[in-house]
């Protein structure tokens, strides 16, 4: 049996309680060493064989796998955040289903989720943004042109861009022709819930110069929107004149 699992943003006591069981039951754990926070590795068994899927392509990968199965021991395919978001799991799934393999997924707490916390801000606020877009800027990996930065940026909802750092020349040329104003709130959270997190604030026109100033150039997340603003209109789920299904309200 694999088991993917979402090691969460980073802190080791964000993975979930079902992953941490998960680790500390396996024989075989593969994790993106690139990624994951080393010290989640003390879940494991002392007998655990770890291996560190950064220095592996996926047929590598797959070789562990097919040859724990042989041996009829448990695998832990252990992913950063959580693995649907850039994971690279489908291409997994899929040689594990032709092997006829059983796997299953442990979701995580992904690291937008972390960039939150940090930031203490609310990624949808009334009148501001009920939407977020979760997208990155086009680099080695290509990006379908349909959903290209300036295109998205055409909603001017809350945007969170993962594996951008090193493009942000680019990237805010793209977000301001889009349609963001230069003055719209922005922030790079740096290795969110790690110890060594860091927070910049800045705007869409210093986003660029904001970076590169703190030389960040990867295990980092830029947010973007008006959630980090200071507007928005109160909730009309806790409004006393609202009615609920719960309650009645004065209106």
């Amino acid at each position: 049996m694999v088991h993917f699992v979402g090691a969460g943003s980073g802190a080791p006591d964000l993975i979930t309680v079902r992953g941490a069981k998960l680790l500390g039951e396996a024989d075989v754990v593969i994790y993106a060493g690139s990624l994951v926070n080393p010290r989640l590795l003390s879940y494991c068994q002392e007998s655990c064989e770890i291996h560190d899927s950064a220095k592996m392509t996926l047929e590598e990968v797959i070789e562990v796998i097919k040859e724990a199965e042989k041996q009829g021991k448990t695998t832990v395919r252990l992913h950063t955040g959580d693995s649907s978001i850039y994971g690279a799991v489908r291409e997994q799934f899929d040689e594990l289903i032709k092997l006829g393999i059983e796997y299953d997924v442990c979701p995580g707490v992904s690291s937008f989720c972390g960039a939150a916390a940090a930031l203490r801000t609310e990624y949808t606020l009334p009148d501001v943004s009920q939407t977020v877009i979760i997208t990155r800027a086009a680099g080695r990996t290509p990006v379908p042109d349909r959903e290209s930065i300036q295109s998205l940026a055409a909603h001017q909802a809350t945007m969170v861009l993962f594996l951008s750092t090193s493009l942000t020349e680019k990237l805010q040329a793209e977000l301001l022709e889009g349609g963001y104003s230069a003055d719209t709130p922005a922030a790079i959270v740096y290795k969110a819930t790690w110890p060594d997190e860091k927070i910049f604030h800045c705007t869409v026109g210093t986003l660029h110069q904001t970076v590169t100033e703190n030389g960040l150039y990867k295990t980092a997340l830029i947010i973007v929107g008006g959630c980090m603003g200071e507007y928005y209109l109160r909730s009309k789920l806790y409004d006393p004149e609202f009615t609920t299904e719960f309650r009645e309200g004065t209106r």
